[in-house]
């Protein structure tokens, strides 16, 4: 089944603008014309589409997509190349989550610190609540 630009928009929340913007920079090579020249794109379109999305949503900027994409096409003399690109993409947004689960761990520290206060008012916070001292240490390290 193939699908307009329209649809796909609608269906990938995309806009019309990106989806070209895609074509025009090379990230949708495999897209089909119709005889009147407008733009069919099937389920692997779709595919590819979802996959730019998510590489794009791990920090990957698009000219690294780009060359992922080139690869693909090379065939497999570049299995190595691609799979080295997706566990470097794979460190980094480890990385990220990591750093991400240090201002989580922060944050949860600042609610508990501020639901104490509200309960209990803020004079002799930490002597009431020894656990929230404790995560403080943790959370800041001091």
């Amino acid at each position: 089944m193939g699908y307009s630009i329209g649809q796909v928009a609608k269906k990938t929340g995309l806009t019309t603008h990106t989806l070209r913007y895609y074509e025009k920079e090379g990230l949708l090579p495999f897209i089909k014309k119709s005889g009147s020249g407008l733009r069919v794109f099937s389920e692997t379109d779709l595919d590819w589409l979802a996959l730019i999305e998510c590489l794009k949503g791990t920090g990957m900027p698009l000219k690294d997509i780009k060359q992922y994409i080139d690869w693909f096409i090379e065939g497999d003399a570049t299995l190595h190349k691609r799979l080295d690109m997706f566990v470097r993409q794979k460190q980094k947004l480890e990385e990220q989550m990591a750093q991400l689960q240090k201002h989580m761990e922060k944050i949860n520290y600042k609610i508990a610190y501020y639901d104490e206060i509200i309960k209990g008012g803020s004079e002799g916070i930490f002597e009431r609540n020894p656990q929230l001292a404790e995560e403080r240490k943790r959370v800041y390290g001091r």
